[in-house]
């Protein structure tokens, strides 16, 4: 995965974004094997989705998952996105097993 380090993406108070399998962190993040495999996770999920499907999604259940919850941070940690990413990203060889769409589990 590429590793882009700057200032400017992703913002104040976040420590990294995939933005189409390229990894953007701050300057001063330290990145983890365990941030590299839930990132990797994501970019799957990606490439199942033909990417830009991945993101409508993203965002329509971030959406839902809002109005259900009033907080953002509980939004985020529900979509089943990162939900298979979060439950996985300890296991370096989750991605050899993987079934397609696995996070359709949690939607």
């Amino acid at each position: 995965m590429k590793i882009i380090r700057n200032n400017v993406l992703p913002f104040k108070g976040f420590s990294g974004i995939n933005l189409f399998g390229v990894l953007f962190v701050r300057k001063n993040t330290i990145v983890s094997d365990r941030m590299l495999n839930h990132e990797s996770i994501h970019t799957a999920q990606m490439k199942e989705n033909f990417y830009v499907f991945f993101y409508l999604w993203y965002v329509t259940e971030w959406l839902i998952r809002l109005i259900q919850m009033r907080n953002a941070h509980k939004a985020y940690r529900w979509i089943s996105f990162e939900v298979e990413a979060y439950g996985n990203e300890l296991d370096p060889n989750y991605l050899n097993y993987r079934k397609p769409f696995s996070w359709l589990k949690w939607v």
